[in-house]
């Protein structure tokens, strides 16, 4: 077990407080922090601090030593790759409306990019990764969110709602087919009008959501994400995407997933996310950056149904979320209470972070490290079943493995 030391990326979303309190840095920090990276990722692998001179990169560990640091069998199956990603994510404006490829399409869409030679690095790149992206987040805050495609039934009461003359005849198209087919037609219709046409419709799905919220009527937290989107992002077709989308408000401790072809948005709050060690994004909209439209087409899941979150499993302090896999997370909550340390419940290499308190590790090998609130620890295959404790009081810590063993 060693310490670990994560990278933290700067991305205009970000909040200026929570990563900065989180690791005890100056707060408000100097630009917003948007993620804290875990993981040997090729683009920011983290660091192992407890080795002479500067430390080695997690991926030189991985890379020297496979079978110890992921295991006989793990190392076969993910190709002496780690497959997580852990990171900590704290949002203070929306992020993009976005979706992310199953395996297959991954494969297809890297080697693809490969062969024409489409720079890694390139902004117009969808595939930078031969991996799938599925992913979940585990609420630290009261966190908001869009995930999936609203049940259409759904979607027409909120546009009849709204009560946009401009929207009746795509309205009264979905009434018509309220499927996945439906959907499909209603999004690809919205996603590729014409930049006037946007420009035209918006602003009067805005002027609808003003006056429902105003009236406080079924649909006004909608009616208010939207209008904060449209703000945000004027003459953005993905604002009209935004409204066939399940808006969804986690609690701390609920953990919500994104599988293959979902579309969703991170709209403000703070959340462990765990997911394959991908940078895998097709944008669907609500982002000055790339987007691809065909090829965003080939990757969405249309089929409607309500967000997934993830129910946990196990007893005490430690609730494991198995969704992949390629990943598994573990929360640990302690109320300062426990007599007993708690089996971890994970195996295979493991990255651990502290967010409240501080918890005690110890391997079956008898090693012990005590790892503070913003301190995150390295737990190689090679040294076996861990417990947890807290040390001192309540803590808060997660435990990120591949899912091999749910």
């Amino acid at each position: 077990m060693e310490v670990l030391r994560g990278s933290v990326r700067t991305y205009a979303w970000g909040s200026r407080t929570h990563l900065a309190e989180l690791l005890g840095g100056e707060v408000p920090s100097p630009h917003p922090q948007a993620e804290l990276w875990l993981g040997a990722h090729r683009d920011e692998p983290s660091q192992l601090t407890g080795r002479p001179g500067d430390g080695s990169s997690l991926a030189d560990v991985l890379r020297d030593d496979p079978a110890g640091t992921l295991g006989p069998s793990r190392r076969e199956r993910w190709s002496d790759r780690l497959p997580y990603l852990l990171k900590v994510l704290a949002a203070e404006e929306p992020l993009s409306l976005q979706a992310h490829p199953s395996a297959e399409q991954a494969a297809a869409g890297y080697a693809r990019e490969e062969a024409a030679g489409v720079p890694r690095t390139a902004s117009d790149r969808n595939y930078p990764d031969p991996l799938p992206k599925p992913e979940l987040l585990c609420a630290l805050t009261e966190f908001h969110a869009l995930a999936g495609f609203r049940d259409p039934a759904g979607t027409v009461r909120l546009l009849r709602a709204l009560d946009v003359r401009a929207l009746d005849h795509h309205t009264e198209l979905l009434a018509a087919q309220p499927d996945a087919d439906g959907l499909r037609a209603l999004f690809t219709t919205w996603i590729t009008l014409p930049q006037r046409a946007v420009d035209d419709l918006v602003p009067a799905l805005l002027d609808g959501c003003v006056a429902h919220a105003r009236s406080r009527g079924e649909f006004t937290t909608e009616a208010r994400t939207l209008l904060d989107l449209g703000e945000r992002y004027p003459g953005d077709a993905g604002v009209l995407a935004a409204l066939l989308l399940n808006r969804v408000v986690l609690q701390p401790g609920q953990c919500l997933y994104q599988p293959a072809g979902s579309p969703h948005s991170y709209l403000a709050g703070a959340g462990v996310e765990l997911m394959a060690n991908s940078d895998n994004v097709l944008r669907c909209g609500l982002t000055p950056k790339h987007v691809d439209v065909p090829e965003l087409l080939r990757v969405l899941d249309f089929v409607p149904g309500p967000p997934t979150l993830l129910p946990g499993e196990g007893a005490g302090p430690v609730t494991r979320f198995t969704p992949s896999e390629y990943f598994s997370l573990a929360r640990c909550a302690f109320d300062g209470t426990e007599e007993k340390d708690a089996d971890l419940g994970i195996e295979g290499p493991r990255i651990v972070i502290t967010v409240q308190g501080t918890v005690r590790l110890t391997s079956s090998r008898g090693q012990s490290q005590e790892v503070p609130r913003g301190t995150a620890a390295w737990v190689p295959a090679c040294d076996g079943p861990v417990t947890v404790a807290a040390v001192d009081g309540p803590a808060l810590a997660f435990a990120a493995a591949d899912g091999l063993d749910g």
